[in-house]
């Protein structure tokens, strides 16, 4: 009978161990997953900032003062086309706003 007892008793030992680590292992795991969660949730939040700047960039009015502040870019206007196809219209302009080859002669 003494020997049963012993058996018996190690058995409820080992179980209860089993039982609190798998508790443990349970919170555990819980708590990582709660991390994740939060994590994603921030993660999503930023994703949906960065959207929005991106949008915002590329609006016209963006896109039209960088061209202008940066890249110093200016609106096209007749005075300052030229076309090199187009001799006859040269003739015909003043000779002020005729773009100079290198090295010619007036």
């Amino acid at each position: 009978m003494g020997r049963l007892n012993l058996i018996l008793m190690i058995a409820v030992l080992a179980s209860g161990i089993y039982m609190v680590r798998s508790a443990y292992d349970a919170r555990r795991l819980f708590t990582e997953l709660d991390r994740s969660q939060t994590e994603g949730r921030r993660l999503d939040a930023d994703f949906q900032k960065l959207m929005a700047d991106r949008q915002a960039q590329a609006t016209n009015l963006r896109v039209e003062q960088v061209a202008r502040e940066r890249l110093k870019m200016r609106p096209i206007t007749p005075s300052i086309t030229y076309n090199p196809d187009a001799p006859a219209l040269m003739a015909s302009a003043p000779r002020s706003s005729r773009p100079q080859a290198q090295g010619a002669a007036r």
